[in-house]
């Protein structure tokens, strides 16, 4: 699975608002359900809430990746969110995240989940990183997580 098949291009927001975290779940959490509107948008907060909650999803300076399992879906879909001002993510090392990608996934989907998130990963370990955070175009992203493998 390539990741523009995870993150819809209308589900790249390159401008996100929120300067907390907790704004910023609710931000693409109504993307997604705006979307896909099957999916229940207080079941899917509460689900990335509750994953938080347990552990902090920054992984490395300015990117995270809340995620959670969501019942009765057989597939994974995310949003990916970039702040340009940056969003007070409650991390140990206090510096904001800037690029956030969400991960929704169905409770059979975990091989495909770990997939995802290895090739996330591997983008963000590359220059990959400095392109989301300058991209002026949805688009332009969809493209290159296309190419990304």
């Amino acid at each position: 699975m390539l990741l523009n098949e995870v993150f819809n291009k209308e589900l790249i927001n390159l401008n996100l608002k929120s300067t907390i975290k907790e704004s910023a779940f609710v931000e693409l959490v109504d993307a997604i359900a705006d979307l896909n509107p099957v999916l229940n948008r207080e079941q899917m907060l509460g689900i990335i809430q509750d994953r938080e909650n347990k552990m902090n999803s920054a992984i490395i300076s300015g990117v995270a990746i809340p995620h959670g399992c969501y019942p009765g879906i057989n597939t994974v879909i995310g949003a990916l969110g970039v702040s340009r001002s940056g969003i007070d993510y409650q991390t140990t090392d206090k510096k904001p995240v800037h690029v956030v990608f969400m991960i929704i996934m169905g409770e059979g989907c975990r091989e495909t989940h770990l997939r995802v998130l290895n090739r996330i990963l591997a983008l963000i370990n590359s220059e990959v990183l400095e392109f989301l955070q300058k991209a002026a175009d949805p688009q332009e992203v969809y493209n290159m997580l296309a190419r990304f493998h």
